[in-house]
């Protein structure tokens, strides 16, 4: 009997619970269910493209207008098509900004892409102690701030209280004493390039190395069996492997590298001459030196069709390789 009234209990129980919901009520808790979680992130969405877009409509609005001082202070500006891009379009030096901003993208590129590559393996075999000392400098390095780390480096090259110039005259370099590094084209692009490659190499080098430690062990012992040396394997196990998250590395280094801004203008404000000036140090020389704020947006709105077509004609290469490889 007892078994017997233990069972008819959750039965008489199931009977009185009220039924599911079924039919629209059902369909309408479930929407309301599919829905909070896009009402809980549209705060942050909204304010986002708020604040990406409405810069990049508003520079575009300000490039095809007549837009100097008085129009800034008084809003009087008149629409004038694009007259402003084919005055940029007219000008050699608007094409040899053009021309240099290519040249120091694909020097720091190829410097990042180099070392950041070549430290990552490095950090992959080194001990435990060794490659945690290595990944912590990497992260500080990565976390010094911009200005800091570029007025450091006007000190080190500084003419007069350099340790650059002091070490290389204590080396019996004696033409380096007092040598003023940012007075030459050359010598000051060079620096910046160091700059820039010094501060992008660490967040390169982590992440290639934590794509080089998903790669399976079983594969690099089954090449060196085979008889494969570090090159070999390099190029035929360990690279297509991580081919893609080194293509996503690249493409942010391009699109970083393209539009350096701060260090440049920190250090150097384009000069001396125009030996640093790329398309972003263009683009605000143009609006602050005779308040031309129109041609530093239409500067600005070229650059970035510049990058954006790099980007496209890069990926549009990258997918048809996969392609091929399919």
């Amino acid at each position: 009997m007892s078994t017997v009234r233990e069972r008819s209990v959750p039965r008489e129980a199931a009977r009185r619970r009220p039924p599911a919901p079924s039919g629209p009520a059902r369909r309408r808790g479930a929407g309301r269910g599919s829905l909070w979680p896009y009402l809980l992130i549209a705060p942050a969405v909204l304010g986002m493209l708020y604040l990406l877009l409405y810069p990049l409509a508003r520079a575009v609005l300000i490039s095809v207008q007549d837009f100097r001082l008085r129009q800034l202070i008084l809003g009087d500006a008149e629409f004038v098509g694009l007259r402003n891009y084919r005055t940029l379009l007219g000008d050699p030096e608007f094409w040899e900004v053009v021309r240099r901003t290519f040249v120091f993208m694909a020097v720091c590129v190829v410097a990042i892409m180099v070392l950041s590559t070549l430290v990552a393996l490095m950090t992959e075999r080194l001990g435990r102690v060794a490659r945690t000392v290595v990944l912590s400098s990497l992260v500080l390095v990565w976390a010094v701030p911009v200005v800091a780390a570029t007025t450091v480096f006007q000190w080190l090259f500084h003419s007069e209280f350099g340790i650059v110039n002091e070490t290389l005259t204590g080396l019996g370099l004696d033409s380096y004493e007092g040598y003023t590094w940012f007075a030459h084209g050359g010598t000051a692009f060079a620096i910046v390039v160091v700059l820039i490659v010094w501060q992008s190499v660490p967040f390169a080098a982590i992440t290639l190395y934590s794509a080089l430690v998903t790669v399976p062990a079983e594969l690099y012992e089954s090449a060196r069996m085979d008889g494969a040396g570090g090159t070999r394997v390099f190029r035929s196990v360990t690279f297509p492997l991580v081919r893609p998250i080194f293509m996503l590395v690249l493409s942010l280094e391009v699109i970083w590298t393209f539009k350096a801004f701060v260090q440049i203008w920190v250090m150097t404000r384009g000069g001396p001459g125009e030996a640093t000036t790329i398309l972003p140090v263009y683009a605000v020389q143009t609006a602050l030196a005779g308040q031309r704020y129109d041609l530093g947006s239409a500067a600005s709105m070229l650059t970035v069709l510049l990058m954006s077509g790099v980007l496209v004609l890069y990926f549009r290469q990258l997918f048809r390789q996969e392609g091929e490889q399919l």
